[in-house]
């Protein structure tokens, strides 16, 4: 998924720099947004290496301002490795582990500026922004004060990259003696273990500037640069292109417009003839941190784990898509844009606890199945886009892949050409079903607000048929099903006999020991049956529908008048 290369650019007075710089446009990567660091090691070995994340963007490691609000973290009081995330050996120790998953580790780092007011750091270090005193600097290293007004952002590019932004004291980044202590810190990362970093704020920097840190970095870094730019804006993220890959915050705004407000037959040329960076060049994302908090760019058309299945549908199109880096959000539910993590760690008993508090939306089954779809198709481009004029369409990469998305009230049904083999295949955005594709064509039926996906690396034996009349009983389980009023439990899978994975049709269970559920049926005997819990409205099969997460559970029936028990969880 990674390879490197190696850009030489001009900077400053004719100065040439050779920057050792990863490019990693085949893969996809996650932020795990304030997640501790045994957390983030434990999620490399249990999710992410098996489920093929190219890398995981972590939280700024670096000692900070003390307090709740999740902007702490961006406030640096010096570089030594002591956060609300861990210390210095449980960040370690955390690369370590994911590097030896076959993830890499991306660092959000904060060089632009240090720390607003006076008090002690997250490593009981003292600073003041009224005196400039901290750590490892002083009042002869920062640029003189002055404050980023809001119309300079479309008229002054100085000011925005020289003046304070909300009250920051901003480094000269300019000055040799901040360039090394800047580098030395990212020395310190990449000699543990860190493949890439995220330059915060980079517009508030000069290019020329970022450059010449990171030319100081000993070992190969990917690099992408946070550079907001709607268009209309006095620093452009072009200018940062030369550099390294840069934050695609329009392609973001877009795409929720598009979900939102717009027909999904808009997409068919969705990428650079949109005004976006060249897609070689482009971070992507349907939201991160900032942006589903109304902050840098946000807005009310970014779509956010709260829109549920539009969300859903909006990431299946985000990696299906052969446009920019993908980059996975994972949030924590929030109720204030200021509200800091939940307390407590994500593991629990050896298991990330999702669904609540942390929402993980990278383990929703669609947005992690993708990920294979993205690393097979990379390199394809689009072929046979059909769309039905309004909110339904579908496409094929090549003879790799093929997706079709209905963000309509109704099914969707009919035969598509996929540019795929012959032969059968799972749908991984459709909760499993196998399906076949004959002289280049398959017949699907996509639910309302839900997609299919098909990739060569997702092949399947499609179950076969018992003897008619030969059936096994199957107790079936699902533990902790916590349920709000006039909703209940349900079971469904890829037999006729649990519904063909249509909440419609699914099996409803009895809470006889809530919020376990249970219930015990008549199954094909001698079948290997894929099942999964739902939550259901009682009246309304796609009211308040929510699928347990994770893998299918399975169940082999065995022979005729056998009995068999399976459970799950949500």
């Amino acid at each position: 998924m990674v390879s490197i290369k190696r850009l030489v650019t001009s900077v400053g007075l004719g100065l040439t720099l050779s920057l050792p710089f990863h490019t990693a446009q085949a893969g996809t990567f996650v932020h795990l947004f304030e997640w501790k660091w045994s957390d983030v090691a434990n999620e490399c070995e249990q999710f992410l290496g098996p489920n093929g994340f190219s890398a995981v963007q972590v939280s700024p490691p670096q000692e900070h301002i003390q307090g709740d609000a999740w902007w702490t973290r961006y406030q640096p009081v010096s570089y030594q490795l002591q956060s609300r995330s861990g210390d210095a050996s449980q960040f370690a120790d955390m690369v370590s582990r994911c590097n030896a998953s076959g993830v890499d580790v991306y660092v959000d780092a904060v060089i632009n500026h240090t720390a607003n007011g006076t008090g002690t750091g997250t490593a009981g270090s003292g600073y003041s922004s009224d005196s400039l005193a901290y750590p490892v600097y002083s009042s002869n290293d920062f640029h003189q004060e002055c404050s980023i007004n809001g119309s300079d952002y479309s008229s002054d590019a100085w000011r925005v990259r020289n003046c304070r932004l909300v009250g920051l004291p901003d480094l000269d980044t300019g000055s040799n003696y901040v360039r090394n202590t800047l580098a030395g810190y990212l020395n310190q990362l990449t000699s543990l273990g860190v493949k890439g970093i995220r330059v915060d704020a980079a517009k508030h920097m000069s290019p020329d500037d970022i450059v010449a840190i990171i030319n100081q970095v000993e070992d190969p870094l990917y690099v992408f640069q946070e550079v907001i730019d709607l268009g209309g804006e006095a620093v452009s993220a072009t200018e940062y292109t030369g550099t390294s890959d840069v934050t695609e915050f329009r392609y973001s705004a877009a795409i929720g417009d598009v979900f939102k407000n717009q027909r999904l037959t808009n997409l068919s040329a969705f990428g650079e003839s949109w005004g976006f960076l060249s897609g070689g060049d482009a971070v992507v994302f349907t939201d991160n941190h900032d942006n589903q908090r109304g902050h840098g760019a946000g807005g009310s058309n970014v779509v956010t784990y709260r829109d549920g299945e539009l969300y859903n549908l909006a990431n299946v199109f985000m990696l299906a898509w052969p446009y920019g880096y993908p980059k996975v959000m994972s949030s924590y539910a929030f109720s204030d844009s200021e509200q800091g993590p939940p307390t407590g760690t994500v593991y629990q008993d050896g298991s990330a606890q999702c669904g609540s508090a942390w929402v993980c939306e990278h383990r929703w089954e669609s947005i992690a199945n993708m990920v294979g779809f993205r690393a097979d198709t990379d390199g394809e481009g689009v072929n046979n886009w059909w769309d039905n004029g309004n909110n339904q369409i579908a496409f094929s990469r090549g003879n790799r892949g093929f997706v079709a998305i209905n963000r309509e009230g109704g099914s969707l049904s009919r035969t598509f050409n996929t540019g795929l083999a012959d032969g059968h295949y799972r749908n991984v955005a459709g909760e499993g079903a196998c399906v076949t594709v004959e002289s280049g064509q398959v017949s699907l039926t996509v639910p309302s607000m839900q997609a299919a996906a098909l990739h060569v690396g997702e092949p399947c034996d499609p179950p076969t048929n018992p003897p008619s009349g030969s059936t096994a009983s199957v107790a079936f389980q699902c533990q902790n099903g916590n349920t709000e009023w006039g909703q209940s439990v349900y079971i469904t899978g890829n037999s006729d006999a649990l519904g063909s994975w249509s909440p419609a049709d699914a099996l409803k269970l009895e809470p006889t020991a809530y919020p376990t559920w249970s219930g015990t049926f008549e199954m094909p005997a001698n079948t290997s049956l894929e099942w999964k819990c739902i939550k259901r409205s009682e009246t309304d099969p796609s009211a308040g529908l929510e699928w347990q997460s994770g893998s299918n559970n399975l169940v082999e029936t065995g022979g005729g008048d056998s009995s068999n028990s399976t459970s799950g969880s949500f």
